[in-house]
């Protein structure tokens, strides 16, 4: 796992968040965020709350962690 990545499953973890249900994390908060990149971080919460995360409340630098980590993993993806 590259440092973003390693970074990113401590905070999560810390959180909170079990090492297994990080990866379908991140893929609901990418499907999210890539559905509308112009939603704030209360409008991202709600999204997620809805898709069932219900217990875990996203803060700011763990949102720009996902989205470092997602732009490593592939180059390509610019959602900042």
């Amino acid at each position: 796992m590259n440092q973003p990545g390693e970074v990113l499953r401590k905070r999560l973890t810390s959180k909170g968040l079990g090492a297994i249900a990080i990866p379908a994390f991140i893929r609901n908060l990418s499907n999210t965020i890539s559905d509308d990149s112009r939603m704030d971080l209360q409008q991202i919460n709600r999204q997620i709350h809805l898709l069932g995360w219900d217990e875990f409340e996203l803060d700011d630098y763990t949102l720009q962690l996902i989205i470092a980590h997602l732009e490593s993993e592939n180059p390509a993806i610019k959602m900042s």
